[in-house]
């Protein structure tokens, strides 16, 4: 069920010395004219007396601030099936399909993720002062795999922390098409918005950091598994890093659309015959490490490849029948080191 009203006690450290509503604002991940709104109400005490918005904690103090139970969301609660790997009471893990998007967007207010975990998790405690799941990481609408979600503030502001100090570990399974010229590459470029055209992404100067660790897993006849271990976690980073690489992700009709027609001479036949067996972009979130926002426990989750990428990749590595699949270090049985 979700919570009734909620008692916070809060003490100002070295983060103390700004107004007390802006410093609620960033405590409890809320925006500041809600927490001046707490305070008019008579919601917070500053050392057990009634505060203004402009009052500056000093280090030590401590601070009460009465919750008011969560807003419903606007958001429909839609009953989609959702595959939940793991769950407990501050957060679950679970592993989307492809095809799901997981904000509600224009063009996309119904369902999405969000409107399906709205139906499945019944003990929501709300993000931010509404009931609604806290995305902690995205995934792009054609890519499957793990993701975590957090139940409330305060695992969601651990975990958001978490993977800014990239604490959580997040490796995928993907196929690129040619051949890599090495069997481990790191890829340290920057991305940011393609210059004109605003709904790809771009290797650009000026843009944000990027970085992934890429591993040969299984040499096919003209195009390679792999696995990807993101460092930082930009949109379509993987994507924009292979195709930076000359190898972009099999079935990416964003950044690869019918590339397979480049493969000329023998394998153009082979080539034509994977892209018509990956439907969608062959990326999958394969596995998620972090430690438990509350009880600091290691926890590790795997997702296999799903049914119609594993056949794609069974065609593949056995050489789409003419058995001239070869396999990697890695081993495409044990992508995990």
């Amino acid at each position: 069920m979700p919570r009734a009203e909620e008692t916070r006690e809060l003490l100002a450290g070295a983060d103390a010395g700004e107004r007390l509503d802006s410093w609620l604002a960033a405590r409890l991940e809320t925006s500041r004219s809600r927490a001046a709104q707490w305070i008019e109400e008579g919601r917070v005490l500053l050392n057990g007396a009634a505060p203004r918005k402009r009052d500056k904690p000093s280090p030590g103090d401590r601070i009460t601030v009465t919750l008011p139970a969560p807003e419903p969301s606007a958001l429909a609660a839609e009953e989609i099936p959702l595959d939940v790997v793991y769950q407990d009471s501050d957060l679950l893990v679970l592993n989307k399909a492809a095809g799901m998007v997981v904000h509600p967007a224009p063009g996309h207010s119904t369902g999405t993720l969000v409107n399906a975990l709205l139906h499945a998790v019944g003990d929501l405690s709300g993000i931010g002062g509404v009931l609604r799941p806290g995305i902690v990481h995205r995934l792009d609408r054609d890519t499957s795999g793990l993701m975590i979600v957090a139940k409330h503030d305060d695992a969601h502001r651990t975990l958001s922390d978490a993977l800014k100090r990239r604490e959580i570990r997040r490796a995928y399974l993907t196929a690129a098409w040619g051949h890599l010229a090495e069997e481990r590459i790191t890829v340290d470029v920057p991305i940011g918005r393609h210059p004109t055209d605003r709904k790809r992404m771009a290797v650009v100067q000026g843009g944000r950091r990027a970085v992934t660790h890429f591993q040969l897993l299984e040499r096919w006849r003209a195009a390679d598994l792999v696995r990807a271990d993101l460092e930082t976690g930009r949109t379509h980073q993987i994507r924009v890093h292979l195709l930076s690489l000359g190898h972009p992700v099999v079935g990416d009709a964003t950044y690869a659309s019918e590339r397979h027609k480049g493969v000329s001479g023998p394998d153009r036949t082979w080539a034509a015959g994977l892209a018509k067996r990956v439907r969608r972009q062959f990326l999958h979130a394969y596995e998620l490490r972090f430690r438990h926002p509350r009880t600091g426990e290691e926890l590790a989750f795997q997702a296999p490849l799903p049914v119609e990428l594993e056949a794609a990749a069974e065609w593949a590595r056995n050489g789409g029948g003419t058995g001239t699949g070869e396999r990697g270090t890695g081993g495409a049985g044990s992508p995990v080191d």
